[in-house]
């Protein structure tokens, strides 16, 4: 119960940064269109993003509302009725913190706030919720990898004094 409550602070201070920094770039970029941060690497740009990673499902605000929210309460349930290790637990409270702050701008608005441009190569524009859930699932990954090499090192026969298997 206590992890799960630690769990939902976390998440809810990911949401606070997040609409704070979408607020500042409303009211910083909007009247400029964009700002140069470090030049041609990257530069905060305005942009309303309709859809999802990469504009996906663009204009159906609805599915996206209905198909986030019951995928954000199950982690929400899952964050407080499983035991999991550290990693695990800070993984699934990025990806809820950073799903719940893009889901914020959907319901309100209709779309979301997006404002990081990489310039040195081709790639959507994205937010601060966007990096929470991309590192969120990277994390999750790496948590999958390393249980599954943990689990292949303890199956491995152990060789008797004779050196044999």
């Amino acid at each position: 119960m206590i992890s799960g409550l630690l769990s939902l602070a976390g998440a809810a201070i990911l949401v606070v940064i997040d609409q704070l920094i979408k607020h500042w770039a409303t009211a910083a970029l909007l009247p400029v269109g964009s700002m140069d941060v470090l030049p041609g690497v990257v530069e905060l740009r305005y942009c309303l993003n309709d859809g999802m990673a990469f504009s996906m499902l663009a204009g159906k605000q609805g599915l996206l509302i209905g198909m986030t929210s019951v995928m954000l309460l199950a982690v929400l349930i899952m964050l407080f009725v499983r035991k999991m290790p550290l990693t695990e637990r800070a993984a699934w409270t990025l990806v809820l913190g950073g799903g719940v702050g893009n889901l914020i701008d959907r319901v309100l608005n209709g779309v979301v706030v997006d404002y990081i441009n990489v310039l040195f190569m081709r790639f959507a524009i994205f937010n601060f919720a966007d990096i929470c859930v991309c590192v969120g699932v990277g994390l999750l990954m790496l948590a999958v990898l390393l249980d599954s090499f943990k689990k292949d090192k303890s199956a491995e026969p152990k060789a008797d004094e004779d050196g044999a298997a």
